[in-house]
């Protein structure tokens, strides 16, 4: 992190505020806290992502740290317009009042913001980010779920996160995944992500997966729920045949989110 004596007063104090909410937070909660425009915040964001003293993300920011480079930071700021159609669509299929639950992916921050637009939402999620994101919102009720706090992932796991989720009836649980095999359907590359994930997938009526292309016929050691139990993929390119071929008989509906010729 860069030297705190070459930062000026106003980055000195967004810093600050990071620090007071936990680490991160959307442009406007800062905005608020520091009671200056979005502008404003924006752009001392960019100097201090240059400067190396935060991580600059879709939304917001976060502060720099060891783990950063290579958890959520480097995913969210992978196919940023990718992610961003996909969570369009992911949040047209929801409705005012509905009771969803999101996890930590990074795609499911954009579908966090978008949700932002709907109104009444009881929303379960282990993401810091997802939390703030829809507190205190247009009437929205966020259940945060407790457990183990793990940074790289910001969001909680573990025995307790899956004995609060079981106390939950959901419309609607949107789920990431590091890979959609043809052979094994939705795979994490962490134990703990997967169980949990299966554990959602047991209290909700509807389990919409969320992901980018590049994660189709990818590998990860752990399997979530079973493919059987998916509902629905949000993607935004048409899987390929193999893929295509599984999901269908698995009885999984994909809705492509393309973008335009110049994306």
């Amino acid at each position: 992190m860069s030297d705190s004596l070459s930062l000026s007063h106003r980055e000195l104090e967004l810093v600050d505020a990071l620090r007071r909410l936990g680490g991160s937070a959307r442009s406007a909660e800062l905005a608020k806290m520091l009671e200056v425009s979005e502008e404003t915040v924006r752009r001392t964001i960019k100097a201090l992502d240059k400067a190396g003293a935060v991580q600059r993300v879709h939304g917001g920011a976060f502060l720099a740290g060891p783990q950063s480079a290579t958890s959520f930071a480097r995913r969210i700021s992978e196919n940023q317009k990718e992610k961003a159609r996909i969570a369009a669509r992911v949040a047209a299929r929801a409705r005012d009042g509905m009771a969803l639950f999101l996890d930590v992916g990074s795609t499911t921050a954009f579908v966090a913001e978008e949700l932002r637009q709907k109104s009444g939402l009881i929303v379960v999620t282990n993401s810091i980010g997802a939390a703030q994101t829809l507190a205190n919102h247009n009437g929205n009720r966020v259940h945060f779920l407790g457990g183990e706090l793990q940074s790289n992932e910001r969001g909680t796991f573990g025995f307790v996160t899956e004995q609060q989720v079981r106390r939950f009836a959901l419309d609607l649980a949107v789920l990431s995944a590091d890979a959609f095999s043809s052979k094994h359907g939705v795979l994490y590359h962490s134990a703990d992500e997967a169980q949990l994930a299966s554990v959602v997938a047991d209290c909700t009526e509807q389990v919409a997966v969320a992901i980018a292309h590049p994660k189709f016929e990818e590998t990860a050691p752990h399997r979530g729920p079973a493919p059987r139990r998916i509902d629905l993929l949000f993607t935004d390119r048409a899987p390929g045949k193999k893929l295509a071929e599984a999901l269908s008989g698995w009885g999984v509906k994909t809705e492509v989110a393309e973008g335009s010729k110049n994306d």
